[in-house]
Parts: C-alpha cells; sequence; structure tokens
C-alpha cells in the first residue's frame, strides 16, 4: 500500500466550470503534498482545457472510481460535462453538470469511501436559473444527508465565526433567531470544537442580535428574551459562554483572543471581521454533518477565470484543515 493510500481520501469539487474553480484546482495540485490522498471530481477535459490555457502542466488521471487513483498524478473521477464550458460566462446550461460533481461527492462521503469533501464556489443564480433549488453548499448537503441542523463556521487561523442563520434576507433574520436555534447552534458548535479540533474546554463568544446588544431592551429584547435563557441554559450544564455581547465589542482583536468561537446572530454580522482578517485565506466548515466538509471563502469571480490571477490561497487552506480534521496525524506535513 502506498503512503498516499494509508492516507483518509478527500474528495475536492472545482464547482462552477466557467468560474475559478479549475483555475485554483489545478494551481493547488502544484503545492499539495504528495501523501495526500486527493481526489478531484470534474470533467478531466474541462481541467486539461484550462490548463493549457494557464499554462500548466498538470498529470490528469481520469478514473472511473476511487480505487483507480494514482499517488503521484491528479487523479480526476470522471464526470462528463455535456454543454460546452465558456470561460468567464456562467449558464445554466452547465448547472447539471454542476450538481452531478456534487451528488457524487457527496455519496462517496455519506458512503464511507472519502472521509472528507473540499468544496470549490459554485454559481447559485445559475443553478436556480437551471431550475435546481439551491440556496447553498450548507443546505444542500444538510438536506441530502437528512441532517435537521448544521451550523455554518468560518476559520482563519484560531479565528473561528460560527452562524445562528445563514443565506436569510435580512428582514427574515429576527424572526429566525429562537431558542431552539441558538440553543442548536452553540451546542454543535461546542461539540465540534471538542470533536473535531480537540479544543478541551471551548470558550464561545456570543453576538447580541440587535446594535448595542438591546441596550437594556431599549433596541430590541431578543437579547432578553432568547439569547440570556439559552446561555444560563448552556452553562448549566458546563458551557462556557459569554453573555450577549455588542457585535463591535466583540470581534475586535482584544475580545477574538479571549474566545475559541464567536457565535454571530446572521451572515454579515460576523463574516466581514473574519474574512477581513483572513486575508483570502478564510475557510469555510459545515459542522454537523457525519464527514468533514470544507470550502473556499469566495465566489466564483468569473471576471478572471481563465487569466491566472485567481489566488489558490483559500482552497489550499481549506484542504489542509480538511486533511487536519480528517487524519490529525497528517497536520505535520499539510
Amino acid at each position: 500500500m502506498s503512503k498516499s493510500e494509508s492516507r483518509p481520501a478527500i474528495v475536492i469539487t472545482p464547482g462552477e466550470p466557467a468560474g475559478i474553480g479549475p483555475d485554483i484546482c489545478l494551481k493547488a495540485e502544484q503545492q499539495l503534498p504528495k501523501d495526500l490522498n486527493r481526489i478531484y471530481i470534474s470533467d478531466p477535459q474541462v481541467l486539461a482545457d484550462r490548463a493549457g490555457l494557464l499554462g500548466i502542466n498538470a498529470a490528469i488521471h481520469p478514473i472511473a472510481s476511487v480505487e483507480e487513483a494514482l499517488p503521484n498524478a491528479m487523479n480526476v473521477l470522471a464526470v462528463p460535462c455535456e454543454q460546452p464550458v465558456k470561460i468567464g460566462r456562467v449558464s445554466p446550461v452547465t448547472a447539471p453538470h454542476v450538481l452531478s460533481c456534487l451528488e457524487t461527492a457527496f455519496d462517496l462521503c455519506a458512503l464511507g469511501r472519502a472521509a472528507g469533501w473540499v468544496t470549490g464556489p459554485v454559481n447559485k443564480a445559475a443553478l436556480n436559473d437551471a431550475g435546481l433549488p439551491f440556496t447553498g453548499h450548507t443546505e444542500w448537503i444538510a438536506n441530502r444527508a437528512n441532517v435537521p441542523r448544521v451550523v455554518m463556521m468560518l476559520v482563519a487561523g484560531t479565528f473561528r465565526v460560527a452562524l445562528v442563520t445563514t443565506h436569510l434576507p435580512l428582514r427574515a433574520v429576527a424572526d429566525a433567531i429562537t431558542f431552539e436555534r441558538v440553543e442548536e447552534t452553540l451546542q454543535i458548535t461546542h461539540r465540534s470544537l471538542r470533536n473535531q479540533f480537540k479544543v478541551s474546554a471551548p470558550r464561545l463568544g456570543i453576538c447580541g442580535l440587535n446594535p448595542h446588544a438591546g441596550e437594556g431592551g431599549h433596541l430590541g429584547r431578543e437579547e432578553i428574551e432568547i439569547l440570556t435563557p439559552v446561555i444560563e441554559k448552556l452553562r448549566a450544564e458546563g458551557v462556557s459562554v459569554s453573555d450577549p455581547l455588542p457585535a463591535d465589542t466583540l470581534l475586535t482583536p482584544e475580545r477574538i483572543q479571549r474566545f475559541d468561537a464567536i457565535v454571530a446572530m446572521y451572515h454579515d454580522q460576523g463574516l466581514p471581521t473574519l474574512k477581513y482578517a483572513g486575508f483570502g485565506e478564510a475557510v469555510n466548515i459545515t459542522l454537523g454533518l457525519p464527514f468533514i466538509r470544507t470550502s473556499v471563502d469566495h465566489g466564483t469571480a468569473a471576471d478572471i477565470a481563465g487569466t491566472n490571477l485567481a489566488s489558490e490561497r483559500s482552497l489550499l487552506a481549506a484542504i489542509r484543515l480538511a486533511r487536519r480534521l480528517c487524519d490529525p496525524a497528517g497536520l505535520a506535513t499539510s
């Protein structure tokens, strides 16, 4: 058995073929350690065409099953793209191919044939325009796994932000902040920090929903009527959780260092600070799944696809984090 075969396999989906997904996969592949057992799920010809455009000498090895993977090649589990890919021009005609790649990766993880999954960026509008209901990787994977509640967390080094709500219109956020939802988010985050990130006694900081964390009820009562009761319940169970704090107070360098994760109420409350701190190297991870799933922190960037301007740093970080969480022994060489 080769060294790569002795490690858990990680599958990688490039995402939207007209965007930078193929670019960053090809660029990242040149930098990954040879003993990392990874398999890309895509159309080999799409990757070969992009490699030629970018001037990358890629040892692309099309395979029909994970058993055919070679240790020193860019193994690509072939999912044909029936429609031509026009680089930089996202179209719903390639949406079935994108979805087929996701379904293939999911099945490999669900069946235990892969230990983790790294996702490249997809274009939600193109999938929706093709008639495919899709609000995001996180929601799609959770639904397919029949997991009632997962948590989106972004990671930049030791700075971690988990979200109570994800892809909701802002006007719908307040109604989604319920006792049950906040409690589940905190519990899943706490459990994942202990079990996956190996933090023995996680410390959670929690943002209030309203400015100034409600200003004692004058700017909203969610902190008093929902967040504080949840916090008191979890503290009684031994979970370390802060009081609800204003986001502009909690998401500062001094406060961030006091906690192993920050729990924000909604997408644009917590993520701008983390993405700024991450400088393009942040990683999205879905907590609460029966397998590891990480992702890049950026979109398809179709305007720079095929130009060699796309940075592979976030994808490399996502692959390395997936390796660490799937196989902690591999951290030293990742």
